[in-house]
């Protein structure tokens, strides 16, 4: 069971033909003290969930037919099969029909576990008991695995052996909890469906395994030649950018002072990054007001809110005029519909762009109910973590899907897609109620004044953002801060990698992420959700 590093995967290898599955192929690995804990929702010749928990370098495997549950009144039948390479925690896609286990397979659950009441899980498992205490996004709180019987291959049986999972009755047990009511991907927030019709990822298994996963979401970006014309210009020029030509200016000017590397990034650096993520950015900003936070003498000055599309703008750029407006408000708003109306408003002077909650053809119905995590002068980043994993600790438990970014400041924000329908008044009185629940665990933690300077130091949970017209700042965008930070979309897991930070990926570093785990916030464009009632 993992022991031996010959022949602890010789069964996967041999069950598997890695020139056709996308599957990682692997070698035992020797734990690094973080145990890891995944659950996939694998719709093979028949829908199972298969339970991995990283011991002796391998992932020992469970096939669940029902899956894990938190309800303790509930026993699932659970047979061991073949140990899985710790690679193994992260494949998501799909395995081609004809070979073993083909179907569509998604990341239905991940986090880190630790062994109780042994320090030989290993020992454990072949002693017939194991009792695991779970980290996940869905699942916690203390698994047992009980060994039943061994299925006699003499007699049609194939020599597995079947076990018994149950939940203790613990603090995070849940009575009546159904897996089948939260199918979506802790990985990339898609169904098993949306996986087999856009498998989001290929497994490289010839490549060492932080770097095996490729994405295989198209994402569009700028030609070579076109970024090629961009640094072939001088300080200024026309460039043309997706099918669009825009006078470009004073490319050399510095817009954010030097961050870590020590290098300032100019205009040209902007824009050339503005350009490459416009593509995944626009579905976030498309049909919506924007709401532009300008500089245009750099992140180091005062910037300021601009919100009336100027009169010098092109007759291409997409435009609202918004009908609620009174005489003295904003009356002609932005509205980015293609890439390069973000380059437009990023050559404008915009560093920051703010997308309503609410769409252009229903300007009173928010689509997304927004949780800012702000915190004061005296929080800490980990109690900024601690707090965002309470908040999706209530997700979990109130069964909604939900997307977290590092802000690119100082906090985390998470965006929960809705149906539209709710008002604002609803959106703002459903966050408030989770996010007051939060901050009671915490108080000490935890402000709810309005005005900063009477918060003495604390953290606020801010929910009056839900609002016609309040904003948050958009995935992908720079923050005006020096080395051009990045709101960067993350996974909740990655709340435990101790190199998270709110301002981790700048505009030299978010590409590669981009490329590397693609869109992380692409679940929050499905806005097929009701506001779960909260009490």
């Amino acid at each position: 069971m993992g022991a031996d590093e010959d022949g602890a995967l010789a069964e996967y290898h041999r069950k598997r033909d890695f020139s056709r599955t996308a599957e990682p192929a692997g070698e035992v690995t020797p734990d690094d003290g973080r145990l890891r804990y995944v659950v996939q929702r694998h719709r093979a010749s028949h829908l199972h969930y298969d339970l991995r928990l990283e011991m002796g370098g391998v992932l020992a495997s469970w096939a669940v037919p029902k899956g894990p549950t938190l309800d303790p009144s509930v026993k699932r039948l659970a047979m061991h099969v073949e140990d899985h390479p710790v690679e193994y925690v992260d494949f998501e896609g799909v395995i081609p029909k004809g070979e073993y286990g083909g179907g569509d397979v998604i990341v239905w659950d991940h986090g880190t576990w630790t062994p109780h009441d042994t320090a030989d899980p290993v020992a454990a498992v072949r002693a017939g008991e194991l009792h695991a205490d779970v980290q996940g996004e869905k699942i916690r709180g203390r698994l047992v695995l009980i060994r039943r019987s061994v299925a006699e291959s003499s007699e049609g049986g194939d020599g597995r052996e079947s076990w018994m999972l149950l939940h203790k009755h613990d603090e995070f047990a849940v009575e009546g909890w159904d897996p089948e009511a939260h199918p979506r991907s802790v990985l990339s927030g898609r169904t098993n469906d949306e996986v087999r019709a856009d498998p989001a990822y290929h497994w490289h298994s010839d490549r060492p395994a932080g770097s095996a996963a490729e994405s295989t979401a198209e994402v569009e970006v700028p030609s070579g030649d076109d970024l090629a014309a961009l640094d072939e210009l001088g300080a200024e020029g026309t460039w043309e950018v997706f099918g669009r030509r825009l006078k470009v200016t004073n490319l050399d000017k510095v817009l954010f002072p030097p961050g870590e590397d020590g290098e300032p990034v100019t205009k040209r650096d902007f824009l050339r990054y503005v350009a490459t993520v416009a593509p995944t950015s626009v579905p976030y900003l498309a049909g919506r007001a924007l709401n532009l936070h300008r500089y245009p003498s750099g992140a180091d000055a005062k910037g300021f809110w601009h919100k009336e599309l100027p009169s010098h703008a092109p007759e291409w750029i997409g435009r609202w005029d918004n009908p609620l407006a009174d005489a003295d408000e904003t009356q002609t708003y932005l509205v980015v519909d293609e890439p390069a109306a973000l380059v437009w408003a990023a050559n404008f002077g915009a560093l920051e762009w703010h997308p309503w909650t609410s769409r252009t053809d229903a300007p009173e119905c928010p689509t997304y109910a927004l949780f800012d995590i702000d915190p004061g002068e005296d929080t800490t980043w980990d109690q900024v973590l601690d707090l965002a994993r309470l908040h999706r600790t209530a997700f979990e438990q109130l069964g909604v899907r939900s997307y977290p970014k590092v802000t690119g400041s100082r906090g985390i924000q998470v965006w929960v897609p809705i149906d539209s329908g709710p008002s604002f008044d609803d959106t703002r009185s459903w966050v408030e109620g989770v996010s007051r629940t939060v901050g009671r665990l915490h108080p000490d933690w935890v402000s709810w004044k309005w005005v900063k300077r009477e918060r003495g130091g604390k953290a606020r949970l801010d929910y009056t953002q839900n609002a016609i017209n309040k904003t948050l700042v958009a995935p992908y965008a720079t923050r005006p801060r020096p080395g051009a930070p990045v709101s960067m979309p993350i996974g909740w897991h990655e709340l435990d990698d101790p190199d998270l930070r709110p301002g981790r990926w700048t505009i030299r570093t978010a590409p590669d992420r981009l490329r590397a785990v693609g869109d992380l916030f692409r679940g929050a464009l499905v806005d097929d959700q009701d506001l779960p009632a909260f009490r």
